[in-house]
């Protein structure tokens, strides 16, 4: 069984041993006003990674993803993204870096059109064309390119949210809570989708998470946070899933 305590280096798959990671978390501290909600977190992901933050709710997994974008001010330790340190930068100039995300609810437009929701994702780039590799990735928002984005169910909105992300050429994509709110058979094709996007683009995947089982066919790696510090952390093929379950049980 491979664990660590929240002090202890994190795992890397030996198959990456000596590779630069794409994102390195150090000692990661956040605060709401004079609230710390995370006590140093320390998370190295690898180039082409998917790892899965599993935890319950109020237990940190929203409050990383949004530290890591910059929505929450870091109040110490650092973020690099391919060795750049994005730490004290804005939201969009993290972006420009290399990182893109994908909030709890997904947040799309609903009054713009799926076409102008993916649009947004492209000012980074300097381009003003959708790719064509992101309707062939997903084809049921080429179908729907002209439809508003609060008229497509869960699952699509989740499509195009992933998709406006993308259009932003990120070399690590965040993932809040993806599942959240959608239907099995759909988990499923969005997990497919997830090692499919890894694959064909060379991503680095990070999805905070509470279903285990979705967990388990994406990731990698697999951490837990509890209390804001990473409690557990396992590969996927030594993963102790009763283990990783008693944290997620209430």
């Amino acid at each position: 069984m491979l664990q660590t305590s929240a002090s202890s280096s994190p795992l890397v798959p030996p198959v990456m041993a000596g590779v630069p990671p794409m994102l390195a978390i150090s000692d990661l501290h956040a605060a709401y006003g004079q609230s710390e909600v995370l006590h140093g977190i320390d998370i190295s992901v690898a180039p082409g990674e998917i790892v899965a933050v599993m935890g319950r709710n109020g237990m940190g997994k929203s409050t990383l993803m949004k530290t890591l974008m910059g929505i929450v001010p870091t109040k110490s330790g650092t973020i690099t993204v391919d060795g750049i340190d994005v730490t004290a930068m804005k939201s969009h100039a993290r972006v420009a870096k290399g990182l893109a995300y994908v909030p709890q609810g997904r947040m799309i437009f609903s009054t713009m059109t799926v076409q102008e929701n993916i649009e947004t994702g492209l000012t980074v780039t300097g381009s003003r064309k959708v790719p064509q590799d992101l309707y062939t990735m997903f084809p049921v928002l080429l179908e729907m390119k002209g439809r508003r984005g609060g008229n497509l169910s869960g699952g699509q909105q989740q499509q195009l949210a992933i998709a406006r992300a993308l259009a932003s050429n990120p070399k690590v994509l965040l993932l809040d809570e993806p599942t959240e709110g959608i239907q099995p058979s759909i988990i499923r094709e969005m997990g497919r989708t997830l090692k499919k996007i890894r694959d064909e683009r060379g991503l680095s995947i990070v999805v905070s998470e509470q279903v285990l089982s979705f967990a388990m066919d994406v990731a990698d790696r697999v951490l837990v946070i509890e209390n804001g510090a990473i409690v557990h952390e396992s590969l996927r093929a030594d993963i102790d899933e009763a283990q990783v379950a008693r944290f997620l049980s209430v």
